[in-house]
């Protein structure tokens, strides 16, 4: 039965702290009622590698699986399955027997013949809950403790009369408790329970699922009604579906409040609050809608949204006003061959990448005037035509991943524009002359495009909420001071090329400091001035809004930081500090511990002159430090005072420098470290036994890339040691191969072990 918690038992499975270490790899893959084995081993591929798969053939696709699984011990989880034919499955399965004796598969499935096909041990059949037990679910939700109802007894009497009536089933529970979170009117409990909706038959929506969306506020029924448009298990990101529902008008602005990211993000708090969205498993930054809830948006969206798969148009009905494409049974022309014939779309959202013609895309921003949303992401698009100046209407454009060397000035004529995505555009050089005048626009992500520069009067653009990258040229584009007058740009910001900043006074006009709601600043120079003096000094006009959380500074060429930083001007909320590339830098801070209390990472890349760490030592609140490649540093480790840190828990060196053992002396590295990583390290011959003596806490050690060294302190490592890791180091693996009897015993509290 649906919504009864099979994949809540597997997540609980899959995310406990007691397995984590136990495999080497671990991957979730959703495989839904339209199984495609193509898709499900592309999907364990991307999911084990974290890294997108472009092989096209299914035999390359289980050769590199069964690569990347050999010998290795894996946990995967197959989400709501329903394949039950034996061949199928035997594909499927084909290249996980390469993995390593104590690898395991989970499979939840609705289908007893899927559990008898696919399981090699005992079924679990999961019931509904007991009354006591979905009380105490239902309660969790509505009130947060089931105990709080001692001081309500009268909504406790309505409220367990509710959860008969869920049957048992925890999605019922939970969403009608999310509905009555912190409700005291016991009538308006009073009528969800006496609600005609629960003598409703329908085969696939639960009666409690439909008073939950029955009873949401009519703004929140819009949004969740347009999730219809999305797949199954898709995963929605944060800012996708608030840029989507802005640019559909959903987000309601109480009193002219103008900040529709608030807005957006309030409203997904209340429909996740409401159990209608959840929390990704796979990744925690996004969220997902259990299949029943997915249902339930697609019933109540009718014949507004249509999903198109394959040359199914003739079902896209003339009151369909919004469309996406999912899958690529035919070929986009005729795909958007049959979409052009529905004039009154308002949105175009394709969810597949493919090739596509120009002739094709131009036709169809020819017919679609009436667009609010469009979406080419992905496409192999080449250039719009002028015929997008055409949509007045639109408001939100996607031409992530496409071919786009440049925009015309056509699209600068869209005056109602709200939200640019152009990430990813690679040949992408330049803006139109003329964007100043997208004065609507809220986002503009241009982030991993090849900008040569800005174009000149950015500054107008002073509705701009986010703005990736702001690229610098020597052109005739916009100057630095032009940041000055985008006064609410939030979340993060890239500045590139400072040096073409030439006259300090618009470094200091940019007004950074005055950006408050600025959390991710970086700053790059992307060549040498040898004027160390004049870029120190562009620096110092550069100082951020004390609110800042992290602080990249790249191919810097001073000598010394600016006085904002020494100064404790930027510090309170300062947690990441990343230096890379500063080769002429001499020193951090001197009272850096002071000056940055709250930073929790310092990354050091490629610093060269930096040789020392301050007098004063580092920020006590540190958690993770990072050097690599800076020589005279990591020379000079006997001074580092490293011990001092109460709560370092990750260190990284990395350095092709002469160094034969490592670290210097036992008094260096503090106690606290949970995760040591050492690459590089060209001449490394051997760790130094007394250090690990003092690592009682130390649980992963990984050694990578360094050719010499054939010696580890295998019976002194600790016995909170759980995973280690030895890459690159030929030596050292050729004696572990040679000694395994005798070396193996002596670590045998180590979970997982990799040497490659």
């Amino acid at each position: 039965m649906g919504g009864i918690g099979k994949t809540t038992l597997a997540q609980l499975v899959y995310n406990d702290e007691r397995i984590k270490d136990r495999f080497g790899y671990q991957a979730w893959v959703c495989v839904s009622e339209e199984y495609d084995v193509f898709r499900v081993t592309k999907d364990v591929i991307e999911e084990v590698t974290r890294q997108a798969c472009d092989i096209r053939t299914f035999n390359q696709l289980q050769l590199e699986l069964k690569r990347i699984l050999k010998g290795q011990r894996f946990l995967l989880v197959l989400d709501d399955v329903w394949i039950d034919e034996d061949g199928k499955w035997d594909m499927l399965q084909m290249p996980f027997k390469s993995g390593a004796k104590g690898s395991k598969v989970i499979v939840t499935t609705r289908n007893q013949n899927v559990a008898s096909v696919m399981g090699t041990r005992s079924i679990y059949h999961l019931n509904q809950l007991d009354n006591d037990d979905c009380w105490l679910l239902f309660s969790r939700h509505a009130f947060g403790d089931a105990d709080e109802f001692a001081d309500h007894p009268h909504l406790e009497v309505v409220g367990r009369e509710v959860v008969r009536k869920c049957k048992g089933i925890p999605l019922a529970a939970k969403t009608l408790g999310g509905l009555l979170h912190s409700e005291r009117d016991v009538y308006k409990w009073e009528k969800v329970l006496n609600s005609n909706l629960w003598d409703l038959s329908s085969n696939k929506i639960l009666p409690a699922l439909k008073l939950s969306y029955y009873y949401l506020p009519s703004h929140l029924k819009r949004c969740f009604a347009y999730c219809a448009l999305f797949p199954e298990d898709y995963e929605f990101r944060k800012d996708e579906l608030v840029l989507l529902w802005m640019a559909k008008g959903f987000l309601i602005q109480p009193g002219g409040h103008s900040n529709f990211e608030e807005i957006g993000e309030q409203y997904l708090h209340d429909l996740i609050s409401r159990s209608l969205f959840q929390q990704s498993i796979i990744d925690k930054s996004c969220f997902t809608m259990h299949d029943l809830i997915h249902d339930l948006a697609k019933f109540v969206s009718g014949e507004l949204c249509f999903r198109l798969e394959g040359s199914d148009s003739w079902k896209v009905s003339q009151m369909t006003r919004h469309v996406s494409l999912e899958t690529a049974c035919y070929s986009p022309s005729v795909q958007f061959e049959a979409i052009s014939r529905y004039p009154s779309l308002r949105t175009f959202l394709p969810l597949q990448t493919q090739s596509i013609e120009g002739e094709v895309v131009n036709n169809l921003l020819s017919s679609l005037k009436r667009l609010r949303v469009l979406s080419f992401s992905g496409y192999d698009v080449a250039e719009l035509s002028v015929s997008v100046g055409g949509l007045k209407h639109l408001r939100y454009l996607n031409l992530s991943g496409t071919h786009i060397e440049k925009l015309y000035d056509s699209v600068s004529s869209l005056y109602n524009l709200q939200t640019l995505i152009l990430n990813d555009c690679r040949k992408l050089t330049l803006l139109p002359d003329s964007f100043g005048n997208l004065i609507n626009l809220h986002y503009l992500n241009n982030g991993e495009t090849k900008l040569k520069e800005m174009p000149s009067q950015m500054g107008k653009l002073s509705n701009l909420r986010k703005l990736t990258d702001f690229v610098l040229g020597k052109g005739s584009g916009s100057t630095i001071k032009e940041l000055g007058q985008l006064h609410y740009l939030h979340e993060s910001l890239t500045i590139w090329n400072l040096q073409f900043v030439n006259d300090v006074r618009d470094a200091s006009l940019a007004n950074l400091k005055g950006k408050k709601y600025l959390k991710l600043l970086k700053f790059v120079w992307n060549s040498n001035t040898d004027d160390s003096v004049h870029e120190r000094v562009v620096l110092e006009q550069l100082q951020p809004t004390t609110n800042l959380e992290s602080l990249s500074i790249i191919g810097y060429g001073g000598t010394r930081f600016a006085d904002w930083l020494e100064g404790g001007l930027l510090a309170p909320n300062l947690t990441q500090l990343l230096l890379q590339s500063c080769l002429k830098l001499k020193s951090l801070p001197e009272k850096m511990h002071s000056l940055i209390p709250s930073l929790l990472l310092l990354r050091l890349t490629d610093c060269p002159e930096l040789e020392s760490f301050p007098e004063g030592g580092l920020p006590s609140k540190l958690q993770s430090l990072e050097i690599y490649d800076c020589s005279k540093l990591i020379a000079w480790r006997r001074n580092w005072k490293l011990q001092s840190l109460p709560a370092l828990l990750h260190l990284y060196i990395g350095s092709d420098i002469a160094m034969e053992s490592f670290p210097h002396d036992e008094a260096m590295l503090p106690p606290t470290l949970t995760s040591l990583e050492i690459s590089d390290l060209q001449n490394l011959k051997s760790l130094d036994t007394r250090c690990f003596r003092h690592l009682t806490s130390l649980e992963r050690l990984k050694i990578k890339n360094c050719p010499e060294l054939e010696f580890i302190p295998n019976e002194k490592l600790p016995s909170s040691l759980r995973l280690l890791s030895i890459i690159m180091c030929p030596l050292l693996r050729l004696r572990c191969q040679q000694e395994k009897g005798e070396l193996w015993p002596m670590i045998s509290h180590i979970r997982d072990i990799f040497v490659y």
